[in-house]
């Protein structure tokens, strides 16, 4: 484990270990933080547990989109390869 990291999340802060650096968990903390404000601002009067599910879902609606683009993103470039190795054995045949 890493370094004690005080982070604030919805204005109550925290002290936290994990095993990125502390810029990290700052960068992810602020995300957090942000995401719950985001649920706060146009959902009024949840409860804070509802709120956190929603944030928790939302957060991993960004993970999940994330890894298919970079699935995506793999397959693209795997086709591309694919097609210039077919490229260069015709023009090297």
């Amino acid at each position: 484990m890493g370094e004690k990291v005080k982070i604030k999340i919805r204005d109550r802060e925290y002290a936290i270990r994990g095993p990125d650096d502390r810029k990290q968990m700052l960068k992810v903390a602020a995300y957090v933080d942000k995401k719950l404000k985001e649920i706060d601002d146009t959902k009024k009067g949840l409860f804070d547990d509802t709120t956190a599910i929603i944030a928790a879902l939302d957060i991993a609606g960004d993970y999940f989109q994330v890894i298919k683009e970079k699935e995506d993103l793999l397959t693209e470039i795997n086709n591309r390869s694919q097609r210039l190795i077919q490229s260069l054995n015709r023009v090297l045949s």
